[in-house]
């Protein structure tokens, strides 16, 4: 039976309906090339090299999908498309957070509609049982692709990877090539359906962070991926106009104390362990995992499945602060400062 979820995006109501999968649904599902969610370049070199590019195989493929994006406020003024061209792993493709989004919305790459995301599976000729693996930029080795990856199982694409890292396969030596994104053979995608209870919508959200002090309300962690400085209230926000600081029950998890400091991979899963439970983090409990807009926020879900957390309970506030400190009202009091 269906069941009609409201979800919320900005101002306007929108309305997803969640069935449950149909046996067609069902055979799409792909066994994955790999055994674990991050990838390392020795086994995507391998596994690319037994699925090279061939028009006469039907076979199911791995497929490089490349994620790469960076702030507005980016001293060097790059953009990912632009790093894409000067270096990917050949026949990768480029996945561009801020169009594959709900461009509607006064928020930045929010999840796109079902419609918008088979489109844009179908263009870059991705199949449905496809083993897709997502991957950043050399120069900032864990950013953006794990959201990327992310979005890719908010829509039931389970056969996806995030590659740990990009940075790593350049310094090993694995091949590169530069230049615009190869023309490839469009695919017929089927119509995904949106997993609603991987998001988090901003009523939910605020309701939740009301409600902080009654019963049963401590037993939900939000982990917030900007800057210890941002989450005070004591640096400023990338966006200009927009209040630092952070919401009720949120404790600052900044994404480099979950990466090498030298090669900006994620730290192994026994180092992860140490930082969530020097944070509290109870894997008992649920999870909210929240950023700037909803992008590193994948990087806390990815290091807590990389760690061996179970997913089963975990979300991402899709809006997170940019949303969240444009929406909620002086008299809420919501936003907390750690002046210092």
């Amino acid at each position: 039976m269906a069941m009609t979820l409201l979800f919320r995006r900005s101002t306007t109501r929108i309305y997803h309906t969640f069935k449950a999968p149909s046996t067609a649904s069902v055979m799409f599902r792909s066994q994955s090339t790999f055994s674990s969610y991050l990838v390392t370049p020795a086994e995507l070199d391998s596994a690319l090299k037994r699925n090279a590019p061939s028009k006469l195989s039907t076979a199911p493929r791995t497929v490089p999908i490349c994620g790469s994006w960076f702030l507005p406020n980016d001293p060097q003024h790059r953009n990912g498309y632009q790093v894409f061209k000067q270096g990917h792993i050949p026949h990768a493709r480029f996945f561009d957070i801020d169009k594959v989004a709900d461009t509607s919305s006064p928020y930045p790459h929010m999840l796109p509609s079902p419609d918008v995301f088979r489109e844009a599976m179908s263009k870059l000729g991705v199949k449905r049982d496809d083993t897709v693996v997502v991957y950043d930029t050399a120069e900032l080795g864990i950013f953006s692709a794990p959201r990327v990856a992310w979005t890719f199982k908010v829509f039931g694409h389970d056969a996806v990877h995030v590659l740990n890292n990009f940075r790593l396969w350049v310094e090993q030596g694995y091949a590169t090539e530069e230049g615009d994104q190869e023309d490839v053979e469009k695919s017929d995608y089927p119509l995904p359906e949106l997993d609603g209870g991987k998001v988090v919508a901003f009523e939910e959200m605020k309701s939740l962070v009301s409600d902080h002090n009654k019963e049963g309300r401590e037993e939900l962690h939000i982990l917030d991926a900007r800057s210890e400085g941002r989450w005070k209230g004591t640096e400023p926000e990338p966006r200009p106009g927009l209040p630092s600081g952070h919401m009720p029950l949120s404790t600052s998890v900044p994404v480099p104390e979950l990466l090498d400091p030298t090669t900006k991979a994620f730290l192994p899963p026994a180092e992860l362990r140490k930082v969530f439970e020097r944070k509290g983090v109870d894997p008992s409990k649920p999870v909210i995992s929240s950023c700037g807009t909803g992008v590193t926020a994948t990087v806390i879900d990815t290091a807590l499945t990389a760690a061996g957390y179970s997913d089963v309970s975990r979300r991402i506030y899709d809006g997170s602060w940019t949303e969240w400190a444009q929406r909620v009202q002086p008299a809420d009091n919501l936003i907390i400062k750690d002046e210092e």
